[in-house]
């Protein structure tokens, strides 16, 4: 019989496997491995999650991660940029590339682009780069002239599905700004495309993520048709929660006590606590999410006390400006003012 796991020591464990209930000495590129990537749609959060995890972060290991080409930016994981090691890039971006392609079909923006042959655009593609890494306007333009009845942003979004387009530095540098800049993934780091073995794949998750659910791994990665995968790996430990789900584990996957203290961190909009699982409730309750979501997606940074999503940050004259969701003990309130003193000593940098 399943052993049954409580909500509480579910929130425990993923903020213990994230290096959240204490930070570690980890290098940069382990714990971005670790992590199987980071949530790098905007230019900060994939620093805020990494600072909120290593006792000692230099925000210039990303910047030269990303110049020496050991890190790397491009869409994979739920149709968003992530920061990655290139090692995991070479396959991740296999595993995902189906899904990728389905994603886009249904987009009006990029609906335009859909029916082109494969092939034709395969080719106006790698003309396109033939010469070396060129931005997004450049490529775009490039596009047109083979297909000049479509329009640039969707030719331009079809290229970064059809092929691993690397966002090449500066974008991505700490407090550096610029334009997308493409290069193909395995031209850049001078690899070939790995074969992807999703099995590996689900134990990485699980070990960063769970126990969780086959749906979890779905939400987490955007990739279809995972249960039947996920049920058939014998190796995997198997909980139930208190909706009697069956949750699955990695064999060696340490739980956390669930009376663990769980000390206020301050993450970015989005992080991969609490994108990577198909309900947010190991770390939200759904009241403070939709104080947090708007129209269009999150509306600030986000504060966690408790192990819970308990109010929002923004930065107001550079300065971290906090909005707690309810009234907050004194040792917490000390503990969120000796988190925030931090983040701001890692703005200032």
């Amino acid at each position: 019989m399943s052993s049954r796991l409580t909500a509480r020591r579910l929130n425990r464990t993923l903020l213990q496997r994230q290096h959240l209930l204490a930070r570690t000495d980890l290098p940069v590129d382990t714990m971005v491995r670790h992590l199987v990537g980071l949530q790098a749609q905007d230019n900060l959060p994939p620093y805020l999650s990494l600072h909120a995890r290593l006792t000692s972060f230099d925000p210039y290991d990303v910047s030269r991660g990303l110049e020496d080409r050991t890190l790397v930016r491009l869409l994979t994981m739920r149709g968003t940029i992530h920061l990655l090691t290139a090692q995991d890039a070479l396959t991740l971006r296999p595993w995902v590339q189906a899904r990728l392609e389905q994603q886009m079909r249904g987009s009006a923006t990029y609906r335009p682009a859909c029916d082109l042959d494969p092939d034709a655009f395969a080719a106006a593609l790698a003309a396109a780069l033939a010469a070396g890494p060129v931005n997004v306007r450049t490529l775009g333009e490039s596009l047109a002239d083979a297909f000049p009845e479509v329009p640039v942003a969707a030719l331009s979004g079809l290229a970064r599905v059809a092929a691993p387009l690397v966002q090449l530095p500066p974008r991505g540098r700490w407090k550096q700004t610029g334009g997308v800049v493409y290069d193909r993934l395995d031209r850049w780091v001078d690899t070939p495309l790995g074969e992807p073995d999703p099995a590996a794949v689900v134990r990485r998750y699980l070990g960063a993520f769970g126990p969780a659910t086959a749906a979890d791994v779905t939400a987490w990665s955007g990739v279809t048709g995972l249960a039947k995968l996920v049920a058939g790996m014998d190796d995997l430990v198997r909980y139930e929660d208190e909706r009697a789900r069956t949750l699955y584990d990695v064999p060696d996957g340490r739980l956390a006590d669930e009376d663990a203290p769980a000390p206020v961190r301050l993450l970015g909009t989005y992080d991969n606590l609490w994108l990577a699982h198909a309900g947010r409730d190991r770390v939200t309750t759904p009241e403070n999410r939709r104080r947090w979501m708007g129209a269009n997606g999150g509306t600030a940074q986000t504060v966690f006390v408790d192990g819970m999503l308990e109010g929002l940050w923004r930065l107001v004259d550079g300065r971290v400006e906090v909005d707690p969701f309810r009234r907050l003990a004194r040792a917490e309130r000390a503990d969120l003012d000796a988190e925030v003193a931090r983040v701001d000593a890692l703005l200032a940098l």
